[in-house]
């Protein structure tokens, strides 16, 4: 355990440094001599982004209810808590109980985000944990992962013993009992690490976990993969994403934080999946089927959450929350129970062609909210291409029914370097957004404000782009150049993302296990916090 007076000498230090205290609200404390298994839940991002994912919370609730697993949370530290550690000799720790993370038994990842891989490597170097798994021994933890990156693990094939495929909350008590079925965790004494291969076996033969190691890639003469196949007789020849049946009970004491967070709010997951189809779009895919909870539990999982956090802002999240059969019911019992509460009700992502004037009007009864709207294309042509099924006529009607009702600003998401893109249909982005400006400012006057956020096409696996070409990077530059000069008005703001960090996504997304090299040099090269562009530094990925 890091001892306090050493952590307390580092603190004054550093940035926000309640990141790295704990004792959070609702955050879970286990005796550690007593648990069959200790689990540290590690989140490659700084700790206001690890909070705010709801997947992340959702595991942590759920591993802390199952008997005889302790688990805990650790995310990166900052550049300069990081400095300090290697500075001072002092391993990466839990939150929980400040434990080295190289004296828990497994060390579960969640990987949302391309851009984090060499965050897990700098946790990892942290931690004195070496980062490619082949130079691990018996006595260090199990590294293991899971989230939206997994469905294509192949780039950090060298870095990880076993992925999970697929949602995770069954698969992840399966992959514990397994654990205990191979005779490891403390309770075994000696017996612990040493046979961790085993454990490997036995977690092959569990749907939805993929091991690395247990499989022979081989290749085509120009590079293209020619097979993946087993090299063990308990790896599966195929291995299929693991899906919940029916969403469990809905987490009700999340951890509170000190810091605020990216989305500091309490949150309810009311549907799972989507219908919509578009082609871009990877989770709509890899979260089939749709599943709903009831209007009864979301209006009681909602009282739990407030009671239990003190948060007066909700989000009803989902891949497309006006899609719920029944959202102006929960939305209109919401407003209706807790309107002498001042309840802010945050719906994340808003359907262009659901978004009703009712549900509007029912919305801004309460602390209003921000909207936010993703029309993704400028013109028609390219929404057909993409089957983003929204019309420029939707928009403007949604826009008005906003504007009309009070609303100051809307939030407007486009994408550039979609396939068959061309100069026009960006410019078409420019005849949109200024199309709802004006309906804004005769609706708002002077006060109407449209911020336009522009993110380049990355194609991702198991998408129908997923064969795509990347857009080149003059093209790119191009088309920002349209809507840098045709978007300088008054109540526009435009912020857009780095194309070279979205070249570097796209690689990363696409690529196999031959990639592992190059992420572990770029990783030695200084490459950090790639997601952040103060800190992205293509320069090094180059070089790798």
């Amino acid at each position: 355990m890091l001892p306090d007076a050493r952590l307390d000498a580092i603190l004054p230090l550093v940035a926000r440094p309640a990141r790295y205290t704990g004792h959070e609200w609702n955050s879970v404390r286990q005796d550690w001599e007593a648990a069959r298994v200790h689990i540290a839940l590690a989140y490659p991002d700084i700790y206001e982004v690890g909070m705010s994912s709801l997947g992340h919370l959702i595991l942590y609730d759920l591993l802390n209810r199952v008997p005889g697993v302790l688990c805990e949370r650790v995310y990166a530290p900052w550049v300069e808590m990081a400095d300090q550690l290697r500075r001072r000799n002092l391993p990466l720790f839990s939150l929980e109980s400040r434990r080295p993370l190289r004296e828990f038994d497994i060390i579960g990842f969640s990987l949302p985000y391309e851009l984090n891989y060499t965050n897990v490597l700098e946790m990892l170097d942290l931690a004195g944990i070496p980062p490619l798994s082949a130079r691990r021994g018996p006595e260090d933890p199990l590294v293991i992962a899971g989230g939206t990156c997994t469905y294509n693990p192949e780039p950090l094939a060298d870095f990880f013993d076993l992925f999970v495929i697929g949602e995770g909350e069954e698969v992840t008590v399966d992959l514990v009992q397994a654990y205990w079925d191979a005779g490891l965790g403390p309770a075994a004494l000696g017996r612990r690490r040493p046979h961790r291969r085993d454990y490997l076996r036995r977690a092959a033969g569990i749907g939805g976990v993929y091991v690395p190691s247990f499989y022979q890639v081989s290749y085509h003469a120009d590079g293209r993969v020619a097979a993946v196949v087993p090299a063990v007789l308990e790896a599966r020849p195929v291995v299929t994403k693991r899906i919940v049946p029916t969403l469990p009970r809905a987490i009700s004491r999340p951890v509170v934080p000190y810091v605020e967070a990216v989305h500091d709010r309490a949150m309810v997951e009311i549907q799972r999946g989507c219908t919509r189809g578009c082609r871009f779009c990877q989770a709509g895919t890899i979260y089939r089927p749709v599943r709903e909870r009831s209007k009864e539990e979301v209006l009681s999982a909602v009282e739990e959450l407030l009671a239990n956090t003190g948060y007066d802002e909700v989000a009803l999240v989902s891949l497309s929350s006006t899609d719920h059969s029944d959202i102006e019911g929960i939305v209109s019992s919401l407003v209706q129970y807790y309107r002498k509460d001042v309840l802010s009700i945050s719906l994340p992502s808003l359907r262009i062609d659901a978004f009703s004037v009712r549900l509007a009007e029912m919305l801004s009864q309460g602390k209003r909210p921000g909207l936010t709207f993703a029309p993704e294309a400028g013109t028609q042509r390219l929404r057909d291409v993409i089957n983003k099924n929204v019309t420029a006529d939707d928009l403007a009607a949604t826009a008005q029914a906003a504007f009309g009702r009070g609303w100051h600003s809307l939030k407007l998401y486009f994408m550039v370097g979609l396939p068959t893109e061309s100069q026009e249909d960006a410019q078409g982005i420019v005849d949109l957004v200024l199309k709802v400006r004006e309906i804004g400012r005769c609706e708002q006057g002077g006060r109407a404000q449209v911020n336009v956020s522009v993110a380049t096409f990355v194609p991702k696996a198991h998408t129908a782009f997923q064969w795509s070409a990347q857009d080149q990077p003059e093209s790119l530059e191009a088309k920002l150049s349209i809507l840098q000069r045709g978007l300088r008005h008054q109540g526009v703001h435009l912020s857009w993302h780095d194309p070279q960090a979205s070249l570097l996504e796209a690689v990363l997304s696409r690529g196999d296990r031959r990639l592992g090299p190059a992420i572990h040099r770029a990783w030695q090269l200084g490459a950090r916090f790639d997601a952040w562009s103060d800190q992205f530094n293509f320069g090094s990925w180059q070089k790798a």
